[in-house]
């Protein structure tokens, strides 16, 4: 039995060591090839470079016009997300404290709106839009806050089941008011799952390349991901600045993450499981 069970943990170890390097094969070849030159980069694309061209950093970073972009792109990351917690946790808040059949139809439509692509809806959705002049950052951030609501209420909602009612009551008997319970209460017993609707929010839209270039895609206004497809153009496609750009705009996750970690594993565990 002993020899049964360290057998199976040796076979989940190589499992689990095969599946990190599957998934970390991405992340390999976008840096070392981030210091290649273009000629170096298709005679040996899994290499490691022979040596380390930083001038593809700096040429990116210029073509990219990086603070440019990097503004816009936090700008709207940033406004879009705080956005969604607000109103996500408020709509969350209400479902599951309101005593009635209309807080679950709510909350089911919520969840089925999980299922709706966005390709389904874009034309539409951009034509209405154009008809009264949102095609603009505000307009950009209110479609955001419009696709990120159903799976930020779904987690919150998730999570407020661990919250007992009794705070609320208790609170009432205080003299707390509605708005005060959840701000001051409820809503910081939710940071676990506030960070993961921010750290799942920020990787999507800051990566998202769709929306914007049907809303914003104008010189001066544009995001990371808009300007890094002037690298691929009809007749040639510059991979060794495409690449040193991609590790420029990923950067700012990936520290969100690594900063973030326990608190986003705990978050989905209590949003997912409760």
């Amino acid at each position: 039995m002993y020899k049964e069970k360290k057998s199976n943990k040796i076979i989940l170890g190589i499992v689990g060591a095969l599946l990190g390097l599957l998934w970390i094969s991405p992340f390999y070849l976008m840096l070392t090839n981030s210091f290649k030159t273009k000629e170096e980069l298709f005679n040996d694309t899994l290499g490691l470079p022979k040596h380390f061209n930083f001038d593809n950093y700096v040429n990116s970073a210029k073509d990219l016009d990086i603070v440019n972009t990097f503004l816009n792109s936090l700008v709207i990351t940033v406004v879009s997300v705080l956005i969604i917690i607000i109103f996500s946790s408020m709509a969350a808040y209400a479902i599951r404290r309101t005593d009635s059949k209309w807080s679950g139809v709510f909350y089911m439509l919520f969840v089925a709106a999980m299922l709706i692509p966005f390709q389904s809806v874009m034309i539409p959705l951009i034509a209405v839009f154009g008809q009264v002049n949102m095609l603009n950052r505000p307009g950009l951030v209110f479609m955001y806050l419009g696709f990120g609501a159903s799976m930020s209420v779904f987690l919150y909602a998730g999570a407020m089941k661990g919250i007992p009612v009794a705070l609320d009551e208790a609170a009432i008997v205080d003299g707390a008011s509605r708005w005060q319970i959840f701000s001051k209460i409820v809503f910081p017993m939710l940071q676990p799952t506030t960070v993961t609707v921010a750290l799942l929010n920020v990787m999507w839209i800051w990566n998202d390349y769709l929306l914007p270039s049907l809303v914003i895609n104008k010189p001066g206004s544009q995001t990371i991901p808009l300007t890094m497809f002037d690298f691929f153009g009809q007749f040639t496609k510059q991979w060794h600045l495409a690449m040193a750009g991609l590790t420029i705009a990923i950067i700012p996750v990936i520290v969100f993450y690594f900063v973030m970690q326990k608190q986003i594993i705990a978050g989905v565990s209590e949003g997912a499981v409760k």
